[in-house]
């Protein structure tokens, strides 16, 4: 059984044109964030697919961020729009599969905006404290 004091692991995957410029700017500017936070580089968060969303949560992460470009701003085009649509899908496969669809969150984080990153990792990992263990976290034996 998972102890209530363990880390709460959170994968993000990070548009590569915004919100992980943004989270390299944090790291830059020495902003104080959540160390539990696990980066995946994407090129844009509309190729986030629900699986790769939801594949996490059920080998046990707490939760997982989405962070993309501002609607408008997406260097595709309509890749906000994508996005939107594979991350409500995957909310709603996760409720059904017995998971809270409040564990899975999207954020739209321009590149300029470190101090707006940091204060969703730390938004975002206080939720996920709230909601406590993943339900299908499992105990790694190394």
């Amino acid at each position: 059984m998972a102890d209530q004091k363990t880390e709460k692991i959170i994968v993000a995957f990070l548009c590569n044109w915004c919100t992980f410029t943004a989270a390299d700017l944090a790291g830059t500017s020495r902003l104080k964030y959540a160390p539990n936070i696990r980066i995946v580089k994407v090129m844009c968060s509309s190729r986030v697919d629900p699986v790769f969303i939801l594949k996490p949560l059920l080998d046990g992460a707490d939760g997982v961020l989405i962070g993309g470009c501002a609607p408008g701003d997406c260097h595709y085009s309509k890749g906000t729009f994508y996005a939107r649509r594979k991350i409500a899908l995957a909310k709603t496969l996760a409720g059904s599969m017995g998971l809270d669809p409040r564990r899975i969150r999207l954020s739209w984080i321009p590149a300029s905006e470190g101090p707006r990153f940091a204060r969703v990792v730390n938004e975002f990992t206080k939720q996920i404290e709230a909601l406590g263990d993943n339900p299908a976290k499992r105990e790694v034996y190394i």
